[in-house]
């Protein structure tokens, strides 16, 4: 083969190719070699290679006639590896050396991205075995790439069970939504059907996956929902039960002592004797809920459902669909069939919606067509329902205030107001404090297995003059620790068995009024504290040199009050 032929077959090779003669002159330096050191042919040969080439070891290899095989090496201009290796004769001595070398840049390249892609996978690998919802991934012809943790669990099924099988074989009852959308290249969305042997209720949402253009598979997201329906039916029927077994308190059981009281029953009296919508307001533990039984019970309504809800602890984003109801496949979770909500399940009774101030403005848009039309919609339907329900609300703050803030509806503002009752506080109608504490203590003593008999006068004077900022239910909590704080046998509650924030708030003049008499269960309990208060006037009275005005605000009662007492007792 010619001199000029060899020359064409090394400068047509992609790789690099240097030679040395055995001096370490460069003698054969290729098209491939100029280009990935950046030197001129012209420059090296016939030059000692040291003199010219960066980096080289051929001149080494001359020396220890070992080849170096693999080597990694900077050019100046890029990374090459390279191969030398020393060149014998016949005889096996050196005459020459030579290098054969290539670009390495491309790989470093394509091994970084491999490497990037690998911790990419990793990543993602671990945010799919994560998730608490089943994943399952197929290629373009259905077959089974990837499940993760979740999957299993739901199925049952392994990855030896899934992996590399058709997309048909965890399905228990219904259509391969891999295929429809491999065939389609349309996703789906929140279809039913039953998968693996346990025959488990699921919503499956499939998409495909797409690259450049291309089909390459599709992936399914899994929602179990046979346990969220089994509990959530599990607890309708509770509340259901609760709201039920929640109806058993009449106008009887509202303690109605003070004037103000008696009033407030004959008005509500009247109220539950018309269809009209009733606003209860008043603090909290005052009776409002026990208003709503009363109301109820005396309507005509009384053999018809009674539904509570307390809007208050219905989240937000559910208060619409728990009071409405709505229809299969409004919302992601939603029931097969839907929900009646709570206005249906009250059908032809009535619903009592405390602590209204809580509702959304959505919430409050349909109530208003409720009280208007007689007809709800539920979430996700197109046609009105028609309801007949009596309303009744509570409330613990100010409406009027929140109406002018712009957080409650104006109109139905005055839709709820056409007959408010506001139940007073127990500080503003302590009258009613002996009584109630007699229907505590029967109520408490069968709760806690005990026999106390009565209350000492000292004990009742400090009941009577705390400020009840928790009302009814806080009266009831402190005699309920009182008991607790007695010795076995003790039959009368005394001062010492009393939480200290009674003793702390109770007024000093108050106390030891003198004729007072043990307060006893029973009827004597009433008298009892007549002839407690009657005293304690007289007192108060001789304190103040007879200032009304003053007495009052010493008693921390108002001027109108003071007159009633005075001439109810012949003091006036």
């Amino acid at each position: 083969m010619e001199q000029s032929q060899i020359k064409a077959f090394l400068d047509a090779a992609h790789e690099g190719v240097l030679a040395v003669d055995a001096d370490g002159r460069v003698t054969l330096f290729n098209t491939a070699a100029e280009r990935l050191t950046g030197i001129s042919a012209d420059v090296v040969l016939g030059h000692h290679v040291r003199d010219v080439i960066p980096n080289t070891r051929l001149h080494i290899v001359l020396e220890t006639g070992q080849a170096e095989l693999d080597q990694i090496q900077d050019t100046g201009m890029t990374t090459v590896m390279t191969n030398r290796v020393p060149v014998r004769n016949a005889r096996g001595e050196i005459v020459g050396a030579m290098a054969i070398f290539r670009d390495i840049s491309e790989i470093k390249r394509l091994g970084c991205e491999i490497a990037e892609l690998k911790e990419t996978r990793t990543l993602l690998e671990a945010i799919v075995n994560s998730t608490q919802d089943a994943i399952s991934v197929v290629d373009e012809r259905g077959m089974g790439l990837l499940i993760n943790p979740a999957y299993t669990r739901l199925t049952g099924m392994t990855e030896r069970e899934v992996l590399h099988r058709p997309a048909t074989v965890d399905i228990a009852e219904g259509e391969s939504m891999h295929l429809q959308v491999l065939r389609t290249r349309q996703p789906v969305k929140h279809v039913p059907m039953k998968v693996g042997a346990a025959r488990r209720e699921v919503l499956v949402d499939v998409a495909p996956i797409v690259v450049d253009g291309a089909l390459k598979g599709s992936v399914a997201v899994i929602h179990d929902v046979s346990e969220l329906r089994s509990l959530t039916e599990q607890l309708d029927r509770a509340h259901r039960l609760i709201r039920r077994l929640d109806t058993k308190y009449t106008f009887d059981d509202i303690i109605a002592v003070s004037p103000i009281m008696q009033e407030l029953l004959e008005q509500a009296r009247k109220a539950a004797a018309t269809p009209a919508t009733v606003l209860l307001s008043g603090e909290s533990g005052t009776g409002k809920e026990l208003f709503a039984h009363a109301i109820h019970h005396s309507s005509d309504r009384a053999q018809r459902p009674f539904i509570s809800v307390n809007c208050g602890a219905i989240p937000d984003t559910l208060q619409e669909s728990q009071l409405f109801g709505y229809i299969e496949g409004a919302f992601t979770g939603a029931k097969r069939g839907g929900q009646k909500g709570h206005f249906v399940e009250a059908q032809g009774g009535t619903i009592f919606l405390d602590e209204i101030a809580e509702s959304n403005l959505a919430v409050q848009t349909k109530l208003l067509r409720v009280l208007q039309e007689k007809e709800i919609v539920p979430v996700g339907a197109s046609r009105p329902v028609p309801v007949d329900v009596r309303v009744i609300t509570a409330t613990n703050v100010d409406l009027a205030s929140l109406v002018e803030k712009g957080h409650f509806r104006s109109d139905l503002f005055y839709r709820l107001h056409v007959l408010p009752i506001h139940i007073p506080p127990l500080r503003e109608r302590r009258e009613d404090i002996p009584p109630l504490l007699n229907v505590l203590l029967n109520k408490l003593n069968q709760e806690y297995n005990r026999h106390v008999e009565g209350i000492s006068p000292e004990a009742l004077e400090m009941f009577c003059s705390y400020h009840w900022p928790g009302n009814v239910r806080e009266l009831e909590n402190m005699l309920g620790r009182a008991l607790i704080n007695m010795q076995p046998g003790e039959k009368m509650v005394r001062a010492e068995h009393l939480p200290h924030t009674l003793s702390a708030f109770a007024r000093p003049e108050a106390r030891h009024a003198e004729g007072a008499e043990p307060l006893r269960v029973g009827r004597s309990l009433t008298e009892a504290h007549a002839a407690w208060e009657k005293a304690l006037l007289e007192k108060a009275l001789a304190m103040m040199n007879g200032n009304r005005t003053q007495v009052a605000r010493l008693l921390r009662i108002s001027v109108r009050q003071l007159y009633n007492k005075l001439k109810r007792y012949g003091l006036g």
